[in-house]
């Protein structure tokens, strides 16, 4: 269990923390979805802060099982937040958020037995 809940792990923190960067540097594709939410830009720095502060969470949560758990089930949050957000404006496009929501369920499900 404990090798596809660091494997888990360093996955769903590579994507947050290169969707982070996305948001930051302003990339084309994910601020045309941001815009589709109705997100504003300083909303979607925060959002970006929000992504590195759960990515550096879950790595650090390898070692410090409370710290991954914490990280995971923030973004649960931050995911099932996302989807409402798709959902609200009739955007169709939820698969992203979906995934990345069972993935982050996942990683809190893994991290809460190998603790």
């Amino acid at each position: 269990m404990f090798v596809a809940t660091v494997v888990l792990s360093v996955l769903l923190a590579a994507v947050v923390a290169f969707s982070a960067r996305g948001k930051l540097v302003q990339d084309r594709t994910i601020m045309r979805t941001m815009r589709t939410v109705g997100a504003s830009d300083t909303l979607v720095r925060g959002l970006a802060y929000v992504e590195i502060a759960a990515a550096v969470g879950l790595l650090v949560g390898i070692g410090i099982a409370w710290i991954g758990a914490l990280a995971a089930a923030g973004l649960t949050f931050y995911f099932l937040f996302a989807l409402v957000a798709h959902l609200r404006v009739g955007d169709r496009n939820v698969a992203p958020a979906a995934v990345l929501l069972v993935v982050s369920i996942a990683v809190l499900v893994l991290r809460s037995q190998t603790a």
